[in-house]
């Protein structure tokens, strides 16, 4: 089944950017995230959780050398607190976590609940 996508949200260099509303986690399906505009070093991932129990989101490492040559070092996880609960996670590094096609991979465990974003940081501001 195909990945549910998670849309870029550009953060603004010396400026502001309302609060996106993210896009709905998807357990059964996961997430990725298209960083053809862009490089996992430039990204931040922004995981909620509205569920009565903590949960774990996991970045997969990339796919065979290409992209990821260093895709041996594995998956990254991230713990998101129940209720209210918001994790950070990035910058990435391409070299790791870039899959085929220039994706990231976002997994969701099973009853996770809330939202998932991704930022991209501009450079040179």
């Amino acid at each position: 089944m195909a990945r549910t996508a998670v849309p870029l949200s550009n953060l603004v260099g010396n400026g502001s950017l309302a609060d996106p509303a993210g896009t709905a986690l998807d357990a059964t399906n996961d997430h990725s995230i298209d960083v053809s505009v862009t490089h996992p070093e430039e990204l931040v991932i922004r995981v909620t959780n509205t569920h009565s129990s903590a949960h774990t989101v996991t970045v997969k490492a990339g796919g065979t050398n290409p992209p990821a040559w260093r895709g041996g070092q594995g998956d990254i996880t991230a713990s998101v607190a129940a209720n209210t609960g918001v994790t950070w996670i990035g910058p990435l590094s391409s070299a790791r976590f870039l899959q085929a096609g220039n994706l990231l991979y976002v997994d969701i465990e099973t009853s996770h609940a809330g939202t998932i974003t991704a930022f991209k940081v501009p450079r040179g501001i």
